[in-house]
């Protein structure tokens, strides 16, 4: 019996068991790891469909011939399995599915009304339902320039509390009239409201009407001679036309909608999103889900949007440039689950289609670099085989480096690049842990790093996250200590190349590693250009992430130290005494007057900082 038999025996024994309910289905494999998930508006009937040979495309004879075990979950109805399937490939992420890659939360601008002097921030996370959120935006870059220009044209602070309610002087944003300064009160809290007023009315798509307020204000201030007043607001309505600009605000545009586009061309589809609020346009993002050749553009598309707003508030239209399979099911799903009006469209009319027609343009584009991406990386990888003598086409490479200040604050890390360019979602960090090695040990630090990364590849059977081949930052040493930990795990058939820095440390004098063998590349090799912008990178995060942890320890409180003081004490403290070194001078009684510190508590602090003589 072949093991596509066996599969579809296994299927048909599992049947009998599963009631005539909607749900989900989970194939897995040997290894009791997750390959496929499915939803089914019957799972009996849905499930048979696996055990007829007829119509069966190569991908799903072999799933079935992968499957050793199936689970089901029922649920009321088709549309609640819908959103189930999404979270649990979001979740698994497994082999067969289409996957939403690069999946992420969007920034968003927050107004923070729950303070008495509301800040301007941005925001990733739950929304609670005290402040005003503005979003998303397609980047933390977009969002930082808009806030930005808000900052110019309302002066709305953006310090966080802390630094809110210890100033004594307005900070360098008041001098170049980016904030109105009412930590010191240089604008009274009813002017300080009617800014954040007019901000909101700005954000909810009332530019114009905001404009010519400005604009007669200034008229009648030149009328008077006030010409600082007048210039200040020529300077905010200048910043308001900037902001109309890059946005491009426009009365065609959709109020309140994200317009979906797909595009697919050699098996690779392009998924473009943008986003638009109060007819202001806030950016766009590229997708790239993965999938089979099997998979339609239409199933494609649907699994998309499906994963998409699994985990994000959806606007009241989403516009697409056509109707995937079962798109009413998904509707249904979506108004259930944030219990609000969503309608899906096609757009038909004029200005609907040119902002569609826009959208495709983007997505061909994309895809266009993206084929030329992937040909150009898969150009360097069959170069990298040759030159080495790989006996394979490397699809999956790990570049690994250390960074430490003098032994301190010491990380490993590792970047990863494929087909694709580089992966970032699979960049991974390794806090050195190890105390028996000495500081400023790369051997040591290496050696850990690999026995913790691919120990964990060993535990969790993950064969598909396996790199075919380690790109080592170092000499001989280096190499020696990588290849003597990998044997020890059975990695024994794990390709190294190890990348010695030339002498005085000069780029385009590296030395190659590889099989113990040593290899010189030519100056101007394009494959040599290829390896330096792998190592760079391995090198820019790991410093990155060094120094993050430097910063950290750097920050870390003294109040961290005190048993009992969790995270809002310490923010009671810090915001009614200022730092840490306050806390420690002030008397008992002081501590006794901080919100939510008991007597008792406040005693722990004081007998904590006045008996530790480091502190004195």
């Amino acid at each position: 019996m072949n093991s596509l038999d066996s599969g579809q025996l296994l299927i048909k024994s599992k049947i009998q068991h599963i009631s005539s309910s909607p749900g989900i289905y989970k194939f897995l494999d040997s290894n009791n790891k997750i390959i496929y998930i499915g939803k089914a508006k019957n799972l009996p009937k849905r499930l048979l469909n696996y055990t007829s040979n007829s119509g069966l495309t190569v991908r799903t004879q072999r799933l079935i011939s992968s499957v050793s075990e199936i689970e089901v979950i029922t649920t009321t109805n088709e549309s609640e399995a819908l959103l189930l399937e999404a979270n649990l490939i979001k979740k698994f992420k497994p082999r067969y599915n289409v996957l939403l890659k690069d999946d992420k939360s969007f920034p968003y601008i927050q107004i923070t009304l729950s303070d008495t002097w509301p800040q301007l921030t941005k925001f990733r996370g739950k929304h609670n339902d005290k402040d005003l959120y503005f979003g998303p935006f397609a980047s933390i870059g977009s969002a930082n320039w808009t806030i930005k220009m808000l900052q110019r044209v309302f002066q709305i602070r953006v310090c966080d509390d802390h630094t809110f309610k210890n100033r004594k002087r307005p900070c360098i944003l008041y001098q170049i009239k980016r904030c109105s300064a009412p930590c010191t009160d240089k604008i009274t809290s009813d002017e300080y409201a009617k800014s954040v007023e007019e901000c909101i009315d700005f954000l909810n798509g009332k530019s114009r009407s905001i404009q010519k307020k400005f604009s007669n204000e200034m008229e009648i201030a030149s009328k008077k001679l006030d010409f600082e007043k007048a210039a200040i607001l020529r300077d905010r309505i200048k910043s308001l036309t900037q902001i109309q600009s890059s946005q491009q605000i426009n009365t065609n545009n959709f109020v309140d909608a994200d317009v979906i586009v797909s595009y697919r061309l050699e098996n690779i589809t392009c998924i473009v999103v943008f986003f638009y609020r109060s007819k202001q346009n806030w950016g766009n993002q590229c997708f790239f889900p993965r999938h089979e050749t099997d998979d339609t553009e239409s199933e494609v598309l649907e699994a998309f949007l499906a994963q998409f707003y699994e985990n994000k508030l959806p606007p009241i239209e989403i516009i697409l440039n056509f109707k995937p399979k079962n798109l009413d099911i998904l509707k249904n799903a979506l108004i259930q689950k944030y219990n609000k009006k969503i309608t899906f469209k096609i757009p038909r009319k004029k200005n609907e289609l040119s902002i569609i027609n826009m959208a495709i343009k983007n997505a061909k584009e994309s895809h266009q670099r993206k084929i030329l991406d992937t040909n150009k990386n898969n150009d360097f990888l069959k170069l990298l085989f040759q030159t080495f003598n790989l006996n394979f086409v490397p699809s999956l490479i790990e570049v690994y480096d250390n960074s430490h200040t003098q032994g301190s604050n010491a990380i490993g890390s590792f970047i990863s690049f494929g087909e694709s360019g580089f992966l970032k979602n699979r960049y991974r960090k390794f806090d050195i842990k190890d105390t028996l090695i000495k500081p400023g040990d790369d051997y040591g630090m290496m050696k850990e790093v690999i026995n913790r990364r691919f120990s964990k590849l060993i535990k969790e059977n993950d064969n598909d996250n396996t790199p075919d081949l380690l790109l080592i930052d170092g000499g001989k040493g280096q190499y020696s200590t990588v290849r003597e930990k990998l044997d020890e795990l059975g990695f024994h058939h794990l390709q190294i190349i190890a990348m010695a820095k030339g002498k005085n440390r000069n780029k385009g004098n590296e030395t190659f590693i590889h099989n113990n063998t040593e290899i010189k590349l030519e100056k101007n090799s394009s494959l040599l250009f290829f390896l330096q912008r792998l190592r760079d990178e391995a090198h820019r995060f790991a410093i990155f992430t060094h120094r993050k942890k430097r910063t950290k320890s750097f920050t870390k409180s003294l109040l961290d130290e005190i048993p009992g003081i969790g995270r809002s004490r310490k923010k009671s403290l810090l915001n009614h005494f200022g730092s840490a070194k306050d806390v420690g001078s002030a008397s008992l009684e002081d501590l006794k007057k901080v919100e939510g510190i008991s007597e008792f508590i406040a005693k722990k602090i004081y007998n904590y900082f006045h008996l530790n003589k480091n502190f004195l």
